[in-house]
């Protein structure tokens, strides 16, 4: 691991390690700039992320392409009717002299993908949401600490609903972000579709170890940043609350139910990596801005008003801003 004299040195590290990340990411992955910043973000800043898009997105590729990068285990489940907690933990077995061994599941990674969450019953759920709070199995009476950097990455599928156990409000809000996967533009399509009908194939370099990751991940927190931009992100959190004091007209109107304060912090250490990705050493309301979205979209209960007159999350979260 390179070693950093100072604070500020580290900074630049980190902002010259995101740019060769980007750089090496969109060698497979074409577009998706936003996603890739929001995803690294999220690993910066030891959260994990929700990505919803439609099937054929290059989810998969998209993880796997970061976690070579990042030169990190990398894990794919894909979640069915018929996954049990066993199936993403691991196991008790007997060995050949009969005793008791811990087969580990695929969670004991760096990087999980959990694919199409929302397919599995809510008890397989709860299996993982209790390894990314805790970052740690216990099965057995014994607890077993999953390696650090831990990520999870788990997509749904916005369109196919039927057959489908929709993440409920409170394991929802233990993502920090509900990122949006959208098509690619024409120009980028066409991209998309030259690389991946040849035979040729590209090689990822590893620009960060999991011990680099987990310096980084300290880093950030250690970055200082001003009062009045903590104030911002605790208000805008608290103008989503209905019926309080600080409530906005917007959320009065289509709200049913505002962010917890699980959101105000991760606007917080989302704004602080946002700066040293963009080469500052504090960050400012804008940062705070660009995390908005991402942050609170998951976090809001539209009411009966918002849906009949079409006011999307998005759009009363701009209103918000």
């Amino acid at each position: 691991m390179k070693h950093f004299s100072n604070e500020v040195e580290a900074a630049n590290g980190l902002f010259e390690a995101y740019k060769t990340l980007k750089g090496e990411i969109s060698k497979v992955v074409v577009g998706q700039d936003d996603v890739v910043r929001l995803l690294l973000t999220s690993v910066f800043c030891q959260g994990h992320c929700l990505l919803v898009g439609v099937p054929g997105l290059a989810k998969t590729l998209l993880i796997k392409t970061m976690a070579s990068a990042l030169h990190l285990n990398f894990n794919r489940i894909q979640f069915t009717p018929d996954l049990m907690p066993s199936d993403i933990i691991g196991a008790e077995t007997l060995d050949k002299d009969r005793n008791f061994k811990f087969i580990k599941g695929p969670v004991f990674a760096n990087i999980i993908l959990a694919d199409e969450i929302n397919r599995t019953p809510p008890k397989t759920q709860a299996a993982l949401l209790e390894s990314m709070q805790e970052y740690s199995v216990t099965t057995g009476g014994h607890n077993y600490p999953l390696e650090k950097p831990f990520f999870v990455l788990a997509t749904q599928n916005p369109i196919e609903q039927e057959g489908t156990y929709p993440l409920p409000e409170a394991q929802l809000d233990r993502f920090m972000f509900n990122v949006l996967l959208d098509y690619p533009e024409y120009q980028q399509e066409l991209d998309i579709v030259k690389n991946t009908t040849t035979d040729e194939q590209v090689e990822v370099k590893p620009v960060l170890t999991g011990e680099e990751i987990v310096y980084f991940q300290h880093l950030v927190r250690q970055v200082p940043i001003a009062d009045n931009v903590v104030e911002y992100a605790v208000d805008l959190v608290h103008k989503t609350r209905p019926n309080t004091e600080r409530a906005s007209q917007v959320a009065n109107d289509y709200l049913e139910w505002g962010a917890g304060p699980r959101a105000s912090q991760y606007l917080v250490v989302g704004a602080k990596c946002n700066a040293l990705l963009n080469g500052k050493y504090s960050p400012d309301i804008e940062d705070v801005q660009a995390v908005a979205k991402p942050t609170l979209r998951h976090r809001l209960v539209r009411n009966f008003k918002a849906e009949a007159e079409g006011m999307t999350i998005d759009k009363i979260i701009d209103a918000l801003i």
